[in-house]
């Protein structure tokens, strides 16, 4: 259980947010709330649980605290609502489509002597304020983080945070995950998950390796593409801190981050924002289909398995069994295919002779189609990946310079964020920063190509 001091820590963090915005830019205060509070912070079972609300954790204290000093000190420009109408219309989706899957889910569930309970209308309130808690990131961003200096400032304090991290990754990697008991009295996860590969792949405050691992791989790919803009007049010092996180990288053993890594890395250092931003596009309308795909079998999982068993045969069992439980979540699903079936482990298969789950819900969109159904998960991955293709219609027939150089390496960071979601449940505060931060630029750039088109005498000038 989560000590004194982790309870602590989490209480005095509304505090360390005022102290943020009374001594930083509105845009840096942001990124460092949430930034840091994401990064050291205890894990949730760490939290408050007051009654009639989801649990205050490490994701939701520090996004409220600066929505209140948002509220506080920018009160005549608290408009909380995207300009875009689709957008709009997915934000209500997100927050409010749980009231009816409570309301389609008023009776309990049987798996023989069993009993799953019913979902009520004060469940589906509570999923309500969940889902507007979660979404708080998001509109953070969109108001502080749209202009292309404060962009610029979420690359550098992704690179500032995993040069940080690394000292107590190096530290766990030699000495197990052991930093989060250390100091906050409980261990996050499963230790026999941290041993990869004849070692031990750190944790340090994160819920899982792997999300360590991908919050490395953000903070090296921020890395090379402030050393590709030459934002320091030391620019290699750029480039070697770059090389340094890439070997950090490696000591996180996690194949995937090291997968998306040969693929990325070349990309951002290398190629043109025009093709950039083409894979970032082509990864996020992959994202948001693969489930389509996959439910009428067009996803080749016996290629997939061939190729990650040439890799490695633990890797390749442990997909086989990701792949066998979400065939068996999607079947489920198709009983509840709109709405889903809401929350109390109700979208699984239990065990009637235990009363234990079944299936394990690994990914973050088969959780959404279980709980939420297709249309929770469309309003939470439309959210995250539609500025992709916002900002693509933008700068498509745009010169380069007429647009800030790091919404690129931005969007392709949020598409690969979004496709790790298949895999993996990485929806962390950085990505709704990320999402949020595109949106905003996406509205700019709209509103300064409608001001052209409308009066000849206006035109779009970039930020920088």
């Amino acid at each position: 259980m989560p000590n004194a001091l982790a309870t602590l820590a989490l209480a005095l963090w509304p505090i360390v947010t005022v102290a943020f915005f009374q001594k930083l830019p509105p845009g840096r205060a942001v990124i460092a709330t949430l930034l840091i509070g994401y990064l050291f912070l205890p894990e949730p079972p760490a939290g408050f649980d007051f009654p009639l609300i989801p649990p205050l954790t490490k994701h939701t204290i520090p996004a409220l605290s600066a929505l209140a000093m948002w509220a506080v000190l920018y009160s005549r420009n608290f408009n909380l609502l995207p300009k875009s109408p689709v957008t709009n219309f997915l934000f209500a989706l997100f927050i409010f489509s749980p009231i009816v899957t409570a309301i389609l889910n008023p009776y309990p569930v049987l798996w023989g002597e069993f009993v799953i309970p019913a979902m009520s209308f004060k469940d589906g309130i509570g999923l309500v304020i969940q889902q507007a808690l979660l979404i708080i990131p998001f509109l953070l961003a969109r108001r502080f983080l749209y202009r292309a200096e404060d962009q610029r400032d979420l690359l550098f304090a992704f690179v500032i945070g995993g040069v940080v991290y690394s000292a107590p990754m190096i530290v766990e990697v030699v000495l197990s995950p052991q930093l989060n008991r250390w100091i906050y009295g409980y261990f996050q996860h499963e230790f026999a998950q941290t041993i990869r590969f004849g070692g031990y792949r750190p944790m340090v405050f994160l819920y899982h390796g792997i999300w360590v691992a991908f919050f490395m791989l953000l903070a090296i790919l921020s890395a090379f593409a402030l050393w590709k803009t030459r934002q320091l007049e030391t620019n290699w010092h750029l480039l070697l801190v770059a090389l340094y996180l890439t070997g950090i990288l490696v000591l996180a053993k996690s194949l995937g981050a090291w997968l998306y890594a040969g693929v990325l890395i070349p990309m951002v250092a290398l190629a043109g924002q025009r093709w950039q931003m083409r894979l970032a596009v082509v990864i996020a309308a992959f994202t948001i289909a693969y489930p389509a795909l996959k439910g009428v079998d067009l996803i080749p999982q016996g290629k997939i398995l061939w190729a990650a068993e040439s890799i490695d045969s633990e890797r390749a069992a442990s997909l086989a069994f990701r792949f066998n439980n979400e065939n068996r979540l999607l079947e489920r699903a198709k009983q509840k295919p709109l709405f889903g079936w809401g929350s109390f482990n109700r979208n699984q298969i239990i065990d009637t002779a235990t009363g234990e789950a079944e299936t394990v819900t690994d990914g973050r969109w088969v959780i959404l189609i279980g709980q939420f159904g297709w249309l929770g998960f469309l309003a939470e991955f439309s959210l995250i990946v539609l500025p992709v293709f916002f900002l693509w219609r933008e700068i498509r027939h745009r010169d380069p310079k007429d647009y800030s150089p790091f919404i690129v390496p931005l969007s392709l960071m949020l598409a690969v964020n979004a496709f790790d979601m298949l895999p993996n449940a990485t929806l962390t505060p950085l990505t709704w920063l990320m999402a949020g931060a595109l949106t905003g630029y996406a509205e700019t750039l709209r509103h300064g190509r409608n001001a052209y088109l409308s009066a000849d005498r206006l035109q779009w000038r970039p930020v920088l």
